[in-house]
């Protein structure tokens, strides 16, 4: 495994993330494809024993229990200081705005939750998990920076953002003296690139690490057009995020599993190892224990300057979808949807 700094902070992490959406409790969470706690256990130990040591999850990830398992996995087998966990918190409810919680009480509430499913006294970075329209942008930073002040985070980043809108945030960070962003967590990956407009850049300049999500189309880079699994069955979100690009998005895949038979490696490898030369750590999820065997053989592959084109040449514009097409000021339907079943003390 190979470890870098996170952007503009002392953290220094794995070249891979885990992502825990994949973690937590089915029967009462918002999918049906999570695994189980034994499950996620062996997975976390073989991602230990792999060299990940940055883990990220959400409150929002099957009503906590996401933060449970991992919580509790990583207190078995890790020091905690060895390793780097993220997590992060929804919006504001409806409820809350019209009970009168400030963006800092709800920021205090959400984190002392995750503190609580995670059995920790902190959080290595945590982060604003999309835009809260509805709350004015300086209580969500001084919320965030007092969590800080308070030994509670050690650094902050964000997801599901517009490049204008961590611009805008870090310039009114440094102008008060708050924590500034020092990552962020957007839809980026081989078959969706539109970060490379303008926030690849931005990151560039100012040192931000980019840890994007769905780093393998939630199961579609790692394998060829036609065959299925449990998730590209069942997760309706992960249908409209991609659904609607299938005729062009194939064409790209058929390309990765054609370097794949080339390099004699999986189609996950090539995925990651393009994106590898893009961001600083992608986070990929993993329900399997050879999820992360493959994840962790990308950070050694290094692609050919005329295969990276080669993968890249067939790309046409994507349309916004999913949070980021859903944010407007009146609140989005995700958050909504995060919100009706979020966990007792949530909302």
């Amino acid at each position: 495994m190979k470890y870098t700094k996170l952007g503009n902070s002392d953290l220094e992490v794995s070249r891979i993330c885990l992502g825990c959406m994949g973690f937590g409790n089915a029967a009462t969470g918002q999918h049906s494809w999570t695994v189980d706690e034994d499950t996620t256990r062996e997975i976390i130990k073989h991602a230990l024993d792999s060299g990940i040591n940055f883990f990220d999850t959400a409150i929002a990830y099957q009503n906590g229990t996401s933060e449970e398992y991992l919580g509790r996995a990583l207190k078995d087998f890790a020091k905690r200081e060895n390793v780097v966990v993220a997590t992060k918190f929804l919006p504001r409810s409806q409820q809350e705005i019209a009970d009168g919680v400030t963006g800092q009480e709800h920021i205090e509430k959400q984190l002392d939750l995750s503190l609580q499913h995670l059995g920790m006294d902190y959080v290595d970075l945590y982060i604003y998990h999309m835009w809260d329209y509805q709350t004015p942008l300086y209580d969500i930073l001084d919320g965030m920076n007092r969590m800080v002040k308070a030994g509670k985070v050690r650094y902050i980043g964000i997801a599901n953002c517009y490049a204008y809108q961590l611009a805008k945030a870090n310039a009114l960070a440094a102008k008060e003296g708050f924590a500034p962003f020092v990552s962020v967590q957007n839809h980026y990956n081989l078959l969706f690139r539109e970060e490379e407009r303008e926030m690849a850049k931005l990151c560039a300049e100012d040192n931000i690490a980019m840890t994007p999500y769905s780093a393998l189309a939630s199961g579609r880079l790692s394998r060829k057009p036609g065959e299925t699994s449990k998730r590209l069955a069942e997760d309706s979100y992960a249908k409209l995020k991609y659904d609607g690009t299938a005729e062009a998005d194939e064409k790209v895949i058929l390309r990765v599993a054609e370097l794949a038979d080339k390099y004699g490696v999986t189609m996950t490898e090539i995925s990651l190892a393009w994106l590898l030369t893009r961001v600083t750590a992608p986070v990929a999820g993993a329900t399997k224990l050879h999820h992360i065997d493959g994840a962790v053989k990308a950070t050694e592959l290094t692609l050919a300057d005329e295969d990276i084109a080669y993968l890249e040449e067939l790309y046409i514009p994507h349309k916004l979808v999913g949070v980021m097409a859903q944010n407007t000021r009146g609140g989005n339907k995700k958050e909504q949807v995060w919100m009706k079943n979020a966990p007792k003390g949530m909302q």
